[in-house]
Parts: structure tokens; sequence; C-alpha cells
């Protein structure tokens, strides 16, 4: 028998932090001092991990959600080197702490997300 909480949608406390994680990442550039580039990096790859974020939420047996949370992750993540600003440290740090940590919540997610998928494969 499935742990209920992670068949259930709306309950996994690793996609509501998905979810967190992307909306501090599209509201950072109120706070952070940043340039063009910066802010619409932060506010896509934020916005993208706050949807997959709730469409995980939403739809907790779809495997494929947390593999795009670790991309997404890894994205974010990179993003100070690919989009040269290392030079910004507040955000370049901002950037790593909420890709490594969108990151690893989508790897502790995989479990979860596996006994959701295997649980709904068996309801017909």
């Amino acid at each position: 028998m499935s742990d209920t909480s992670t068949t259930r949608a709306w309950t996994r406390w690793q996609d509501w932090a998905e979810v967190l994680f992307g909306v501090v990442a599209v509201l950072s550039p109120l706070w952070l001092t940043t340039t063009n580039t910066i802010t619409w990096t932060m506010i896509v790859l934020g916005a993208l991990i706050a949807l997959d974020g709730l469409f995980s939420l939403a739809m907790p047996g779809v495997v494929l959600g947390e593999y795009v949370q670790i991309v997404l992750g890894v994205l974010m993540f990179i993003s100070p080197w690919v989009m040269s600003f290392t030079d910004m440290k507040g955000a370049m740090w901002s950037a790593f702490i909420i890709g490594a940590l969108t990151a690893i919540a989508g790897a502790v997610a995989l479990p979860a997300a596996n006994t959701a998928h295997q649980g709904m494969a068996g309801q017909h």
C-alpha cells in the first residue's frame, strides 16, 4: 500500500518548495541589484520553476515533472555563467542557491512521483 501523501494532488512538500523557489526567483529583482539580462533570466526561469511545481502538485503521478524540475534547477544554477552575471554577487548567489535547492527538491521528489505513478497505473 502506498503512502497517500505521495499520490494525492496538492500534498507533496517538494513540489510546494519548488513553487516557493520559483516565486522567490521571479520576485528577486525587486531586492537584488540586477541588469536587464539578470532580471529576465530570473523571471523566466523562476516562472518556469513555479509553473512546473504547480503542474507536479496537480498531477503527482507524472514523473516527467520532477525531471523537468531538476533540469530547470540546473539551468538556474548555471545561469550566472551562461548569462555572464558572475560579477553581480547577489544575483549570482541567488541563482546558485535557488537552482541547487530546486534540483535537490526534484531529486528528492522522484521516488514519491514514481510511487504515485505506479499507484495510478494500477487503477483502471
